[in-house]
């Protein structure tokens, strides 16, 4: 296998995974595990943009090192609206707090609102996504 293929195949598995994470957010959302969704959305977020950005040679080791990237070569290039940016960084931000701070909670609409932005989130990322086409 070439390593163009390689990659491909990885891009693939981050996308099916993306897809996969938004499911399993709305399972847990109807199941009342709020901070759950809230970490599902991110990580399906967080593993559409590792698509995306594989796909364009970038690789990290760190959840910084993607979220840094997507704003330089993504947004602050004018691929996707500065909205979208801020959804991530607000992604992010809930799943920190939802996974590491004692005693947060939130709430089902918030999660819903949440779970509909890395929808289009996701939409907006799967044309530019070679790979996918």
């Amino acid at each position: 296998m070439s390593n163009e293929e390689q990659r491909t195949e990885v891009v693939l598995h981050w996308w099916t995974k993306a897809e996969e994470s938004l499911a399993s957010a709305q399972r847990e959302l109807e199941a009342g595990a709020n901070s759950f969704a809230v970490n599902r959305i991110y990580y399906a977020a967080f593993y559409g943009v590792s698509a995306l950005l594989l796909e364009k040679n970038y690789s990290f080791k760190k959840h910084s090192g993607v979220r840094s990237t997507f704003h330089r070569e993504i947004i602050k290039k004018g691929l996707l609206d500065t909205n979208f940016g801020k959804c991530y960084d607000r992604l992010f931000e809930d799943r920190q707090e939802g996974d590491y701070l004692e005693l947060i909670s939130f709430e089902s609409d918030y999660v819903k609102l949440r779970l509909k932005e890395c929808s289009e989130l996701l939409e907006k990322l799967r044309p530019l996504i070679d790979s996918l086409k």
